[in-house]
């Protein structure tokens, strides 16, 4: 995944060849994206060889589907989305499962702060997070992450809103006691 990009093609130029099939202009832009998207990935996959397995496929449909990208947004975020749909996809095949909830139990929901997390490292957090679930890492990734809304997680997970905001509001809580114990471990580690 360690390859030098050269910033110096234009992204016109970069995406016209490798929709002419490129090979060079294909590396270039695998080399220029591929190391934001494999975080991407690893945020939706239970592990890094799950991870890779999603860069590639990931990358797959950008190639394929270049010739649909109408330069109406920035090109890096219409990659990112090409790289979440399939990770969702990804979920979709292994059957995920997402525990549905109730209209009641979703009226008591608890919002639930996870300020505590602005005390770790990036990589801790997405170690806390990729200890989730994959029903709750994925819909705490497209709500928090990602910027989507309930009703756009439900539609694209196939769940309810009340499904999704549950989701959230367990992953949540989850996260915040993993942060506790962690900051608590860390604080013993420092006394000792």
């Amino acid at each position: 995944m360690q390859q030098k990009s050269n910033h110096s093609i234009s992204e016109s130029d970069l995406i016209a060849g490798c929709i002419d099939g490129d090979r060079q202009m294909q590396e270039e832009l695998y080399g220029r994206f591929a190391p934001k998207m494999y975080a991407v990935c690893m945020r939706y996959a239970d592990n890094s060889n799950d991870a890779q397995d999603l860069l590639q496929e990931g990358f797959i449909k950008v190639y394929k589907n270049l010739h649909r990208f109408r330069a109406e947004g920035s090109f890096e975020g219409w990659i990112r989305r090409v790289f979440i749909n399939s990770s969702i996809e990804h979920l979709r095949r292994k059957k995920m499962n997402l525990a549905t909830v109730s209209e009641k139990e979703e009226n008591t929901i608890e919002n639930t702060d996870i300020s505590a997390l602005d005390n770790l490292a990036e990589r801790d957090i997405i170690n806390l997070i990729q200890d989730l679930s994959p029903g709750y890492r994925t819909v705490f990734n497209l709500y928090v992450i990602e910027g989507y809304s309930h009703k756009e997680i439900g539609d694209q997970l196939g769940i309810s809103e009340g499904t999704s905001k549950s989701q959230l509001a367990r992953a949540k809580a989850i996260l915040q006691k993993k942060v506790t114990q962690y900051l608590s471990d860390t604080k013993k580690s420092y006394t000792r």
